[in-house]
């Protein structure tokens, strides 16, 4: 479980194609406080530690996250947004977030309005009934809010800070970002099923 705060702007240090994508991490985090096992969002996708160093952390993904995700996009030396696990206790300061990514939007429009920039992007039509306007999102794990919806379309806008602490400060049009839908949609829209 994830709040969608995102704690650290990691690197992609090595990617290794075995039976599953293999990819070591570099982080700021204290990696002697992160345990094999652990759960970490990587870009808002959530996987598992299977090997630390000093700066860095290691994780198996499989073929199917990697095909429901854009982690078929990650290269040596790309920053990712990171995000370790919720304990009990720590602030709720996005919303809750799974790690499960839904599906890939694509950037569809930049523009900046004053210091902040919005940013439009298209859901998958499956998903976009899931999004609604001041809703939340999650977009390569950074918890959002909805500012606009237009049918698949719908615009979030960045403020500075967002910009700066991740990686959202270097979004370029067609980007494909993972998304997450809220999971309070999800579960009112299956209850809406049987009315």
């Amino acid at each position: 479980m994830f709040t969608g705060i995102v704690t650290d702007m990691g690197e992609i240090r090595e990617l290794e194609q075995r039976g599953d994508l293999r990819a070591r991490i570099g982080t700021s985090y204290d990696t002697s406080g992160i345990e094999i096992g652990a759960s970490i969002a990587c870009d808002g996708v959530c996987l598992t530690v299977i090997a630390l160093g000093d700066d860095w952390f290691d994780m198996e993904i499989s073929a199917e996250t990697v095909s429901k995700t854009n982690l078929d996009l990650w290269t040596k030396g790309r920053r990712i947004n990171l995000e370790r696990a919720l304990k009990v206790g720590d602030e709720l300061g996005g919303h809750i977030v799974s790690g499960h990514v839904d599906g890939v939007a694509e950037v569809i429009e930049i523009r900046d309005e004053g210091d902040s920039t919005r940013v439009t992007l298209r859901a998958p039509e499956h998903l976009a009934r899931f999004i609604a306007p001041k809703g939340s999102v999650a977009l390569n794990g950074t918890s959002l809010t909805v500012n606009e919806v237009n049918g698949c379309d719908f615009g979030i806008n960045f403020i500075p800070h967002t910009k700066q602490v991740t990686t959202w400060g270097n979004v370029a049009l067609g980007d494909r970002v993972n998304l997450e839908i809220d999971t309070l949609a999800r579960y009112v829209a299956r209850l809406q099923e049987f009315s």
